[in-house]
């Protein structure tokens, strides 16, 4: 996934559009990532000033939710389901085996999601954001050779 560089100016723009909507911190985190594809350090202070809260409020809700991050991605996020369903037909193992598949590719982040509704094609995974069902770290393997 390719974002553009940081730059304070445009994340100003991004973040004059969300200030105005009902919990403006989080939605306007969530902006700026979806923008820059991570929330820097420097976005921290101009969202504060921004939605008239301290710094200090916008570091806890960025560090709170596990979906924002501070680091840009890696090129490719799979994100695979070890709710219930999905464990019951294997994603833990799949977890594991596909962990040690991409070990040495720093490119690839794995990360557990809660349920991606698609319990009957379990275990599921988000590879990139497009779901997947039936996944099995060969296929998993295999997509991001495709990528």
């Amino acid at each position: 996934m390719q974002f553009p560089a940081w730059s304070e100016s445009q994340a100003l723009e991004v973040i004059s559009r969300t200030c105005d909507e009902p919990g403006p911190v989080l939605v306007t985190l969530q902006a700026v990532q979806t923008y820059f594809g991570y929330v820097p350090d420097a976005a921290v202070a101009l969202i504060a000033n921004a939605c008239n809260v301290s710094r200090a409020d916008v570091h806890g809700v960025l560090t709170f939710y596990h979906d924002l991050r501070t680091e840009l991605p890696p090129e490719v996020s799979i994100h695979l389901c070890v709710a219930e369903a999905c464990q019951s037909m294997g994603s833990r193992q799949v977890m594991e085996d596909s962990r040690k598949a991409f070990v040495t590719n720093s490119n690839v982040e794995i990360r557990d999601a809660y349920c991606l509704g698609n319990c009957a094609l379990a275990p599921a995974a988000s590879v990139n954001g497009n779901l997947r069902g039936r996944v099995s770290a060969q296929s998993l393997v295999a997509e991001v050779a495709k990528l």
